[in-house]
């Protein structure tokens, strides 16, 4: 599990504040207005032929990661926010994907985490109201080996903390 700071967690938590309440850029918008409005993106990927997709991530805690697709006139040629279970299915159901792939689709996981053989496990918090989040298993050469959805478990340290102060 990744530890953080308290500083550290409060500027995430402020960071997915800000984003939620800002709206996603219009269609047609130029990027200078996105980057004026949404800051500096957390990760920037390529896009074929020509583009590129600006991620924005809400932190390790945060529920939401927007893509800002741009095209090669420095146009928004689409918003969304990506951590929902209708992008989870349709990137399971891809096969062959690779850690690169990955990153480009959904963004960076809130946490990672060592896996056996080698690999890693990477893990998305996302809007539920069953306090699941979504796991991604790749192998040592970054391709994708399973995927689920599972218990977040600071949702588990929470109920065993409020069941052991019952007892």
């Amino acid at each position: 599990m990744v530890r953080m700071r308290r500083s550290t967690l409060a500027m995430f938590t402020v960071l997915g504040l800000c984003m939620a309440c800002t709206s996603p850029p219009a269609v047609n918008a130029p990027v200078t207005e996105v980057l004026k409005t949404w800051g500096r993106p957390t990760a920037i990927y390529a896009l074929q032929p020509a583009g590129q997709r600006l991620e924005y991530a809400s932190g390790p805690f945060g529920r939401t990661t927007w893509m800002v697709d741009v095209d090669a006139a420095g146009r928004v040629s689409q918003a969304r926010q990506v951590l929902n279970e209708a992008e989870f299915f349709k990137l399971q159901s891809a096969p062959g994907l690779v850690r690169d792939d990955v990153l480009r689709w959904i963004g960076a996981p809130g946490e990672w985490r060592g896996a056996r053989g080698g690999g890693q496990t990477w893990s998305w918090r996302y809007p539920t109201h069953d306090c699941l989040w979504f796991q991604l298993s790749l192998d040592p050469q970054g391709l994708v080996q399973g995927s689920g959805f599972f218990v977040d478990p600071v949702c588990d340290a929470a109920n065993e903390s409020h069941n052991s102060a019952r007892h």
